[in-house]
């Protein structure tokens, strides 16, 4: 832990240099009962996330955390899926030094976006739309992680990045590599005071959760795991109205979206009954 000086701030020898990421899968679960409506519920995914929502859902993230863009690279891909990088720097870097192959998030459709130094922070977000036709579940799975160098930190985007999907279930990595040294050659392996992600997670996120910890202090590795408490159906239903179901299907709907909730939270493929 980084103790301060006199005057509240602690001299350093250079710069601080720890690594702090943070990474998510966040999945979105939904009853889609025929082909057509798994069809049409992943072009509804891709269009409601596609590479230019996400890019701004990133943007955003990098402005929350007092960093700036450097470069933007976003494709979005056939049939499902789309794939947004940001390469960005905890202060912005003056025009005259700035590699010519970093456009600042401007994006032309001439231009071909090349990422790469990745020696500093960024940011990136990866779409799997997903659907399997004898469960009659669709599953939309986002990937996302935001690393950061210095004092700027990914956490400060962690309700904003919850907010941003609507998730059913939400896995949290944050980790904290390396270390940075005071005036006097003493490493401080972290600055800041941490022993869950849960303490950075908003209230009413957190009672609309049933949350689990596994943490590893001694290496500053911290993971939580959340799955929605409360399934209520009309929230998983596409292109169906609950009203036209039965009490029997609404049971059956009930018992399998509960099941691939499950299965996803676990890691596990559950036995058939």
């Amino acid at each position: 832990m980084l103790m301060k000086a006199a005057n509240g701030k602690l001299k350093l020898y250079g710069f601080n240099n720890l690594t702090k990421s943070l990474s998510f899968n966040i999945y979105d679960i939904c009853y889609t009962k025929s082909d057509e409506d798994r069809t049409k519920y992943i072009e509804y995914i891709d269009e409601q996330y596609n590479s230019t929502r996400l890019t701004k859902i990133l943007s955003d993230v990098t402005e929350m955390i007092g960093a700036s863009v450097l470069n933007v690279a976003k494709q979005d891909y056939d049939p499902q899926g789309a794939s947004v990088t940001l390469l960005i720097s905890e202060e912005e870097v003056p025009l005259y030094v700035l590699d010519p192959s970093c456009n600042r998030g401007i994006i032309t459709p001439v231009r071909e976006n090349i990422v790469g130094h990745l020696d500093k922070s960024h940011v990136t977000v990866h779409t799997y739309p997903e659907s399997h036709p004898q469960n009659e579940i669709s599953t939309f799975r986002v990937d996302i992680d935001v690393t950061t160098c210095g004092t700027i930190s990914p956490l400060k985007a962690l309700n904003y990045l919850i907010q941003s999907f609507d998730s059913d279930i939400i896995t949290i990595d944050y980790r904290v590599r390396g270390f940075t040294r005071d005036i006097h050659g003493r490493k401080h392996f972290i600055d800041h005071k941490i022993n869950s992600i849960q303490n950075f997670i908003a209230k009413e996120t957190i009672d609309r959760y049933n949350l689990i910890d596994m943490n590893i202090y001694q290496s500053s590795i911290f993971h939580t795991k959340m799955r929605i408490s409360d399934l209520v159906l009309s929230n998983y239903l596409f292109e169906i109205k609950e009203e036209d179901l039965s009490p029997k299907e609404r049971k059956e709907i009930i018992k399998k979206l509960d099941r691939e909730i499950s299965e996803i939270f676990y890691g596990i493929n559950l036995p058939k009954v």
